[in-house]
């Protein structure tokens, strides 16, 4: 990628399916290179992005000389560095589990990201992780090393669903620049809901899109309990003593699993086990199913014809789509680096 005055150039790390590269391209960065090291998540990859360099390996083992080589660029020209570092060992739900430990060792990834940042001196560095990222020492480390390395450093937690996206999801966003001062985007006003997103799916969804027209098999004692759930965000606790499943009588807590979503009301946060109401509030708000991949995929703000590849079938779909961070609000974290790249009068 041969870097231009007017082109603001962009790197992908941890790429996954390619939210954030969807993200950074709408808001108008040229995204030169990505790496991502499962190979489902980067045919998908590749599939909606394929004028990108795209190193499907482990990032341990790619080097940033690598990078730039496959972007035409200079240490210190890159305009941002961008990335999700794996969040599974930081979850709620594992740190709560006694017998996990922090120490999982998709943990320290971060180091590598802190790697490529000191070799490639980009001017904006943007990371997104789930919030429980800030209890970690490595984490207050890396914040530590990025001041050692001359950048400003912000971070905040932020709810997707306050900049567009209908979908309750929090996340910590890190912003770190060497040319001063960054802020967070603010708000937008109002909240799109799951009726604003799904309620009328174009016909060509309806009609002839895989992503959505997969079914289901369920066992009739499911597809009771799951027509006995009460439209419009209904939940199981309204269930007949007949309906209710044994496992959940034995259990106390996780009320939202065979719950459905609320019309007017963002959704919850999508998943990997988004098509599964076992697995959270992810019943269609008024039909008697799971919403569909390309529900899921539309709630997370992805553009309805991306590509979801089914080589591993649905679950391995749902696990990319859950994973990915939204479109919508990398676009709107995007927006203001660029604004910031251009305030700072920077040549790009």
């Amino acid at each position: 990628m041969k870097k231009k005055s007017n082109v603001r150039t962009a790197i992908d790390l941890f790429s996954g399916c390619g939210g954030l590269t969807q993200g950074l391209r709408d808001a108008g960065f040229t995204v030169g290179a990505a790496v991502e090291i499962d190979a489902l998540a980067a045919e998908t990859y590749a599939a909606n992005h394929p004028d990108v360099k795209l190193f499907n390996a482990d990032i341990r083992h790619v080097s940033a000389s690598q990078i730039m080589e496959a972007c035409a660029i200079e240490k210190g020209e890159l305009d941002l560095l961008a990335g999700c570092p794996p969040c599974q060992g930081f979850s709620r739900i594992r740190l709560n589990n006694k017998r996990e430990r922090m120490d999982d060792p998709r943990n320290r990834l971060i180091d590598e990201v802190l790697r490529l940042i000191s070799e490639m001196q980009p001017k904006v560095v943007m990371l997104e992780n789930v919030p429980n990222l800030s209890r970690y020492t490595r984490y207050l480390n890396f914040k530590r090393d990025l001041r050692k390395l001359g950048y400003e450093v912000v971070d905040k937690v932020l709810d997707v669903a306050d900049f567009g996206v209908p979908q309750r999801r929090k996340r910590l966003v890190v912003l770190a620049s060497r040319l001063g001062q960054i802020f967070h985007p603010d708000p937008v006003d109002g909240r799109r809901t799951v009726r604003d997103a799904i309620a009328k799916l174009p016909a060509d969804i309806l009609k002839n899109d895989p992503l959505h027209n997969l079914g289901e098999q369920r066992s009739e004692r499911i597809r009771r309990l799951i027509k006995a759930i009460p439209k419009d965000g209904g939940s199981r606790t309204a269930l007949s003593a007949g309906l209710i499943l044994k496992c959940h009588e034995e259990q106390d807590g996780f009320y939202d699993v065979y719950g459905r979503m609320k019309w007017d009301d963002v959704s919850p946060t999508i998943t990997g086990g988004c098509i599964n109401p076992s697995k959270g509030r992810f019943l269609h708000p008024t039909e008697d199913r799971a919403i569909t991949l390309r529900e899921a995929a539309i709630l997370q703000s992805f553009p309805p014809d991306y590509v979801f590849s089914l080589r591993r079938g649905k679950y391995a779909a749902a696990e990319m789509i859950g994973n990915a961070l939204p479109p919508l609000f990398s676009r709107t974290q995007a927006e203001v680096i660029k604004r910031h790249l251009v305030e700072r009068s920077v040549a790009v």
